[in-house]
């Protein structure tokens, strides 16, 4: 399932729709109630949108999928993991206007 360009994944779709995808996927960990998760959303849709090419942007809603969050160590949200092929390769913690999501991202996604 999806919504827009970001795709909704579960704990049971987790690990066939991230860790076999075999690119970079952004999943961000977070919950229907959460404001900053709220004020991300426009900026990872607009960055799934814009990246497609490269990243595809995943959403996880904790409350839902419990077993997920715990198995990342899942604690606070937004959180935001990067695997690259199935493996995690960084995390953002916490809310990121879009620019420095960018700007923290841009190693993986236009590397020198």
């Amino acid at each position: 399932m999806s919504a827009g360009f970001v795709r909704i994944v579960t704990d049971a779709s987790f690990d066939r729709d991230v860790l076999g995808a075999g690119r970079l996927v952004l999943v961000s960990f977070g919950a229907p109630w959460c404001g900053p998760c709220k004020l991300m959303a426009p900026g990872l849709r607009y960055l799934a949108a814009r990246r497609k090419d490269r990243l595809s942007v995943a959403k996880l809603d904790v409350d839902a999928n419990p077993a997920s969050a715990k198995r990342f160590g899942v604690e606070t949200f937004p959180l935001c993991i990067l695997f690259d092929r199935g493996e995690e390769v960084t995390r953002l913690d916490g809310y990121m206007p879009l620019k420095k999501v960018e700007a923290e991202l841009a190693p993986y996604l236009d590397p020198a």
